[in-house]
Protein backbone atom coordinates (compact mmCIF):
# COMPACT_ATOMS: atom_id res chain seq x y z
CA UNK A 1 0.00 0.00 0.00
CA UNK A 2 2.79 2.36 0.90
CA UNK A 3 4.56 1.60 -2.37
CA UNK A 4 1.51 2.53 -4.38
CA UNK A 5 1.12 5.72 -2.39
CA UNK A 6 4.72 6.72 -3.08
CA UNK A 7 4.35 5.96 -6.77
CA UNK A 8 1.17 8.05 -6.95
CA UNK A 9 2.85 10.84 -5.12
CA UNK A 10 5.86 10.70 -7.45
CA UNK A 11 3.54 10.72 -10.45
CA UNK A 12 1.68 13.76 -9.17
CA UNK A 13 4.91 15.56 -8.40
CA UNK A 14 6.27 14.71 -11.87
CA UNK A 15 3.09 16.02 -13.49
CA UNK A 16 3.29 19.24 -11.50
CA UNK A 17 6.98 19.71 -12.30
CA UNK A 18 6.35 18.97 -15.96
CA UNK A 19 3.41 21.36 -16.01
CA UNK A 20 5.54 24.06 -14.39
CA UNK A 21 8.40 23.52 -16.83
CA UNK A 22 6.01 23.47 -19.78
CA UNK A 23 4.47 26.73 -18.62
CA UNK A 24 7.87 28.42 -18.41
CA UNK A 25 8.94 27.04 -21.75
CA UNK A 26 5.68 28.13 -23.30
CA UNK A 27 6.10 31.62 -21.87
CA UNK A 28 9.62 31.87 -23.27
CA UNK A 29 8.35 30.54 -26.59
CA UNK A 30 5.64 33.20 -26.68
CA UNK A 31 8.25 35.82 -25.82
CA UNK A 32 10.46 34.59 -28.65
CA UNK A 33 7.51 34.68 -31.02
CA UNK A 34 6.78 38.24 -29.98
CA UNK A 35 10.42 39.20 -30.54
CA UNK A 36 10.28 37.52 -33.93
CA UNK A 37 7.14 39.45 -34.86
CA UNK A 38 8.75 42.71 -33.77
CA UNK A 39 11.86 41.85 -35.78
CA UNK A 40 9.73 41.14 -38.84
CA UNK A 41 7.85 44.42 -38.45
CA UNK A 42 11.16 46.26 -38.02
CA UNK A 43 12.47 44.51 -41.10
CA UNK A 44 9.39 45.57 -43.07
CA UNK A 45 9.78 49.15 -41.86
CA UNK A 46 13.44 49.16 -42.86
CA UNK A 47 12.52 47.81 -46.29
CA UNK A 48 9.94 50.58 -46.70
CA UNK A 49 12.52 53.19 -45.66
CA UNK A 50 15.02 51.65 -48.08
CA UNK A 51 12.53 51.83 -50.94
CA UNK A 52 11.67 55.43 -50.06
CA UNK A 53 15.34 56.43 -49.88
CA UNK A 54 16.00 54.66 -53.17
CA UNK A 55 13.18 56.65 -54.79
CA UNK A 56 14.59 59.91 -53.39
CA UNK A 57 18.07 58.94 -54.60
CA UNK A 58 16.72 58.28 -58.09
CA UNK A 59 14.94 61.64 -58.07
CA UNK A 60 18.17 63.37 -56.97
CA UNK A 61 20.09 61.56 -59.72
CA UNK A 62 17.60 62.72 -62.34
CA UNK A 63 17.74 66.28 -61.00
CA UNK A 64 21.54 66.18 -61.07
CA UNK A 65 21.55 64.88 -64.64
CA UNK A 66 19.13 67.65 -65.61
CA UNK A 67 21.32 70.32 -64.00
CA UNK A 68 24.45 68.93 -65.65
CA UNK A 69 22.69 69.02 -69.01
CA UNK A 70 21.71 72.64 -68.44
CA UNK A 71 25.25 73.52 -67.41
CA UNK A 72 26.62 71.92 -70.56
CA UNK A 73 24.17 73.89 -72.67
CA UNK A 74 24.75 77.18 -70.80
CA UNK A 75 28.17 78.12 -72.36
CA UNK A 76 26.71 77.83 -75.85
CA UNK A 77 24.60 80.98 -75.39
CA UNK A 78 27.55 83.36 -74.64
CA UNK A 79 29.47 81.71 -77.45
CA UNK A 80 26.65 82.45 -79.88
CA UNK A 81 26.33 86.04 -78.71
CA UNK A 82 30.09 86.45 -78.98
CA UNK A 83 29.95 85.07 -82.53
CA UNK A 84 27.16 87.50 -83.36
CA UNK A 85 29.23 90.35 -81.98
CA UNK A 86 32.22 89.20 -84.01
CA UNK A 87 30.10 88.92 -87.16
CA UNK A 88 28.67 92.42 -86.70
CA UNK A 89 30.65 95.16 -88.44
CA UNK A 90 33.05 96.90 -86.12
CA UNK A 91 32.03 100.51 -85.36
CA UNK A 92 34.19 103.37 -86.30
CA UNK A 93 37.36 103.88 -84.31
CA UNK A 94 37.20 106.10 -81.29
CA UNK A 95 40.03 108.24 -82.56
CA UNK A 96 40.97 109.10 -86.11
CA UNK A 97 44.45 109.79 -87.45
CA UNK A 98 45.88 113.30 -87.56
CA UNK A 99 46.14 112.81 -91.32
CA UNK A 100 42.35 112.54 -91.53
CA UNK A 101 41.99 115.72 -89.48
CA UNK A 102 44.46 117.50 -91.74
CA UNK A 103 42.73 116.28 -94.89
CA UNK A 104 39.34 117.71 -93.81
CA UNK A 105 40.29 121.33 -94.72
CA UNK A 106 41.50 120.13 -98.11
CA UNK A 107 38.23 118.32 -98.68
CA UNK A 108 36.24 121.42 -97.65
CA UNK A 109 38.34 123.56 -99.96
CA UNK A 110 37.75 121.15 -102.79
CA UNK A 111 34.05 121.16 -102.02
CA UNK A 112 33.80 124.94 -102.39
CA UNK A 113 34.61 125.07 -106.17
CA UNK A 114 32.36 122.07 -106.74
CA UNK A 115 29.53 123.87 -104.96
CA UNK A 116 30.20 127.02 -106.98
CA UNK A 117 29.52 125.29 -110.30
CA UNK A 118 25.88 124.42 -109.54
CA UNK A 119 25.43 127.98 -108.27
CA UNK A 120 26.62 129.35 -111.62
CA UNK A 121 24.34 127.02 -113.54
CA UNK A 122 21.32 128.00 -111.44
CA UNK A 123 21.17 131.55 -112.85
CA UNK A 124 17.71 130.93 -114.38
CA UNK A 125 14.69 132.54 -112.68
CA UNK A 126 13.28 129.08 -111.81
CA UNK A 127 16.44 128.01 -110.03
CA UNK A 128 16.71 131.33 -108.17
CA UNK A 129 13.35 130.75 -106.48
CA UNK A 130 14.46 127.34 -105.04
CA UNK A 131 15.85 127.51 -101.49
CA UNK A 132 19.55 126.89 -101.24
CA UNK A 133 20.65 124.22 -98.80
CA UNK A 134 23.76 125.03 -96.85
CA UNK A 135 25.86 121.96 -96.11
CA UNK A 136 26.23 121.29 -92.41
CA UNK A 137 29.85 121.26 -91.31
CA UNK A 138 31.11 117.92 -90.08
CA UNK A 139 32.88 117.68 -86.79
CA UNK A 140 36.54 116.84 -87.12
CA UNK A 141 37.39 113.48 -85.59
CA UNK A 142 39.76 113.30 -82.63
CA UNK A 143 43.43 112.52 -83.43
CA UNK A 144 44.69 108.96 -83.35
CA UNK A 145 48.19 107.55 -83.07
CA UNK A 146 49.78 106.64 -86.42
CA UNK A 147 49.49 103.02 -87.51
CA UNK A 148 52.39 100.79 -86.57
CA UNK A 149 53.10 102.54 -83.25
CA UNK A 150 50.63 100.77 -80.96
CA UNK A 151 51.26 101.01 -77.22
CA UNK A 152 51.22 98.15 -74.74
CA UNK A 153 47.70 98.68 -73.37
CA UNK A 154 48.14 95.85 -70.89
CA UNK A 155 50.19 98.13 -68.69
CA UNK A 156 46.95 99.74 -67.60
CA UNK A 157 45.21 98.23 -64.59
CA UNK A 158 42.10 96.39 -65.77
CA UNK A 159 43.29 95.68 -69.33
CA UNK A 160 44.28 92.10 -70.04
CA UNK A 161 44.69 90.15 -73.27
CA UNK A 162 40.93 89.93 -73.87
CA UNK A 163 40.21 93.60 -73.22
CA UNK A 164 43.25 94.62 -75.27
CA UNK A 165 41.96 92.60 -78.22
CA UNK A 166 38.49 94.15 -77.91
CA UNK A 167 39.94 97.65 -77.71
CA UNK A 168 42.07 97.05 -80.80
CA UNK A 169 38.91 95.86 -82.53
CA UNK A 170 37.49 99.31 -81.78
CA UNK A 171 40.59 101.00 -83.18
CA UNK A 172 42.10 101.90 -79.77
CA UNK A 173 45.83 101.14 -79.79
CA UNK A 174 47.56 104.03 -77.96
CA UNK A 175 47.57 105.69 -74.56
CA UNK A 176 46.82 109.06 -76.18
CA UNK A 177 43.51 107.78 -77.54
CA UNK A 178 42.35 106.56 -74.11
CA UNK A 179 43.56 109.80 -72.49
CA UNK A 180 41.40 111.83 -74.92
CA UNK A 181 38.16 109.83 -74.31
CA UNK A 182 35.00 111.81 -73.66
CA UNK A 183 31.97 110.66 -71.68
CA UNK A 184 30.33 109.51 -74.90
CA UNK A 185 33.44 107.51 -75.83
CA UNK A 186 33.54 105.89 -72.38
CA UNK A 187 29.86 104.91 -72.62
CA UNK A 188 30.30 103.44 -76.08
CA UNK A 189 33.39 101.45 -75.09
CA UNK A 190 31.68 100.16 -71.93
CA UNK A 191 28.72 99.03 -74.03
CA UNK A 192 31.04 97.16 -76.39
CA UNK A 193 33.18 95.64 -73.61
CA UNK A 194 30.08 94.89 -71.50
CA UNK A 195 31.40 96.99 -68.59
CA UNK A 196 29.46 99.11 -66.11
CA UNK A 197 31.50 101.99 -64.71
CA UNK A 198 34.70 99.93 -64.67
CA UNK A 199 36.71 102.46 -66.71
CA UNK A 200 36.10 105.17 -64.11
CA UNK A 201 36.71 102.83 -61.17
CA UNK A 202 40.03 101.59 -62.51
CA UNK A 203 41.04 105.08 -63.76
CA UNK A 204 41.96 104.07 -67.30
CA UNK A 205 42.01 107.67 -68.51
CA UNK A 206 44.24 108.88 -65.63
CA UNK A 207 46.68 106.02 -66.24
CA UNK A 208 46.72 106.66 -69.98
CA UNK A 209 47.41 110.39 -69.48
CA UNK A 210 50.50 109.65 -67.40
CA UNK A 211 51.79 107.03 -69.84
CA UNK A 212 51.03 109.21 -72.88
CA UNK A 213 53.02 112.08 -71.36
CA UNK A 214 55.91 109.72 -70.54
CA UNK A 215 55.69 110.37 -66.79
CA UNK A 216 56.73 106.87 -65.75
CA UNK A 217 57.78 107.90 -62.22
CA UNK A 218 54.40 109.42 -61.38
CA UNK A 219 52.62 106.46 -63.01
CA UNK A 220 54.62 104.01 -60.87
CA UNK A 221 53.88 106.09 -57.76
CA UNK A 222 50.12 106.39 -58.32
CA UNK A 223 49.60 102.89 -59.74
CA UNK A 224 52.20 100.58 -58.17
CA UNK A 225 50.27 97.44 -59.12
CA UNK A 226 50.19 98.29 -62.83
CA UNK A 227 52.29 96.49 -65.40
CA UNK A 228 55.79 97.53 -66.36
CA UNK A 229 56.94 98.58 -69.81
CA UNK A 230 58.24 95.03 -70.47
CA UNK A 231 55.13 93.09 -69.43
CA UNK A 232 53.03 91.11 -71.87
Amino acid sequence: MSTFFYMLLAFIVGVLVGWFLWGRLRGELDSLRGDLDRTKSERDRLRADTNRLSGELDACSRARADLEGRLREAPSTPAKTGANKAAAPAPAAVMSTPAAAKSSPAKSAAAKPAAAKPAAKSATPRASTAPKKTPTPKKAAAPKAPAGKADNLRRLIGIGPVNEKLLKGQGVTTYAQIAAWTEADVKRIEDVLNFDGRIAREKWIEQAKLLASGNEAEFARQFPTAGTSSNT
